[in-house]
């Protein structure tokens, strides 16, 4: 392959933006991070990214998606597709698996907390004055915090 032929593959980051339906900006970006690695700079100041660039933004993009901080993101995206680090990134992926499955049952506890103050509320006895209803549900929010173990807040 010659380097014109592979220089064609290449393209600018207009080009990049419209595959990937990125912004400019945020390609821009994501280098700045260090997350794009083989981008080249041609004579004139224009950024040259190889055809694989628009595949590691696929990648950096449902990673956020997941949860994944740019630094994990970094931390585990090889330098090339051939490069991948598989205990490091597979350690990592189960990391956060962890912090979602943690994640959910905080969420899980946090809308049964909400249901119950919903139902507490509606649950307002007949001809019970608004303030009075209040007071009575504050008073069994008081009492309920009080039983909550330091782990459940």
């Amino acid at each position: 392959m010659t380097d014109n032929v592979s220089r064609e593959q290449h393209m600018k980051i207009g080009e990049l933006a419209k595959r990937t339906g990125l912004a400019a900006s945020a390609i821009r970006f994501y280098e700045s991070k260090g997350l794009l690695k083989s981008v080249e700079r041609l004579s004139n100041g224009y950024r040259d990214y190889p055809p694989e660039a628009a595949t590691i933004l696929g990648i950096i993009v449902n990673a956020q998606q997941t949860g994944f901080t740019l630094d994990e993101i970094k931390g585990v995206l090889p330098a090339d597709a051939a490069g991948w680090r598989h205990d490091e990134l597979m350690a990592t992926l189960h990391r956060k698996l962890a912090d979602i499955d943690a994640m959910q049952q905080r969420l899980a506890m946090n809308k049964a907390h909400l249901l119950s103050l919903i139902d507490l509320i509606e649950s307002k006895p007949d001809g019970m004055a608004c303030g009075d209803n209040a007071a009575r549900v504050m008073d069994c929010v008081g009492l309920q915090a009080d039983e909550w173990t330091v782990e459940d807040r």
